[in-house]
């Protein structure tokens, strides 16, 4: 069965996440190491390494996921538990969903979206037990900062002479900004003005390049990115016209090192890390 974890959010982390929300990159937050702490970690890493104990998951994980996860949830996480080590590939959750149907090596997959999650339990590729539907992200339009188009949302795209979206064959946030300008009747008109990139992060960059006039990218990308000073956030997918943007995270089934991915996929889930990614505009699914 799935599991879907409900967050009880303080008052400080609902702060973080309404931060999230403006033009601005996320504030570290946590006091730094002292250098006895540091000190302390280094030691019982290199003890662990020192004693083979030491294992290595690679996460396989959605484009969008980066920022947070390179940040904040691998320092974290990889400090509590010194025996395991994280290394990572992002990438489009379709492109990462065929690696692993093509038998790249991989022990954890985090999706961007329940598509290609649910298309991984089916071929009996990913433990359905181990399957949480984690976070929420929401849909965004954005367009360059100095854009003069006077773009005010989803409905006057067309204004745009180049949008630029992921492509809906393979990337999860063009598969939702296909989904909402279909239910808004204007797919066509879209399509023949588009771009489509190969991951949301190409997307973003092309906007905040001024190589497009407009882009779909998740809200966490336009407002944590390295880029989200160049970029406007217009508004987001009209309410009904796109699927809940759900992030699943499970344990790859061909994974040698279950228990150690096991934990991992745990600990996403504790007030720790929800509390990360709060702080970089995601939201618990509820």
């Amino acid at each position: 069965m799935r599991k879907t974890w409900a967050l009880v959010m303080a008052a400080a982390m609902a702060a973080a996440s309404l931060t999230a929300c403006s033009s601005s990159k996320p504030a570290e937050t946590a006091a730094p190491e002292t250098e006895a702490e540091a000190a302390e970690t280094e030691e019982t890493e290199a003890e662990a390494e020192a004693t083979g104990d030491q294992q290595e998951i690679l996460v396989a994980a959605a484009a969008s996921l980066q920022y947070v996860m390179e940040d904040k949830i691998q320092p974290a996480f990889e400090k509590e538990n010194p025996d395991i080590k994280l290394s990572f590939t992002f990438d489009s959750s379709g492109k990462l969903q065929t690696q692993i149907e093509e038998g790249a090596d991989a022990d954890v997959f985090f999706s961007a979206a329940m598509k290609q999650m649910n298309a991984l339990e089916d071929e009996g590729l990913v433990d359905a037990d181990s399957v949480v539907e984690l976070l929420e992200n929401k849909i965004a339009l954005i367009v360059p900062k100095d854009s003069t188009l006077g773009i005010t949302g989803f409905e006057d795209i067309t204004k745009a002479e180049k949008i630029a979206l992921g492509d809906p064959e393979s990337v999860p946030v063009g598969q939702y900004a296909k989904e909402a300008f279909e239910n808004l009747g204007m797919w066509d008109d879209v399509e023949a003005k588009t771009s489509f990139g190969t991951n949301v992060t190409e997307v973003l960059s092309w906007v905040a390049a001024g190589s497009a006039d407009a882009g779909i990218v998740y809200l966490t990308d336009a407002t944590t990115s390295d880029q989200f000073d160049q970029v406007k956030v217009i508004g987001y997918a009209p309410e009904g016209s796109v699927s809940k943007v759900i992030y699943p995270v499970g344990v790859v089934s061909a994974s040698t090192k279950k228990d150690a991915a096991q934990k991992f996929v745990d600990y996403l889930g504790t007030d720790d890390a929800l509390s990360f990614f709060a702080e970089y505009g995601f939201t618990a699914n509820k």
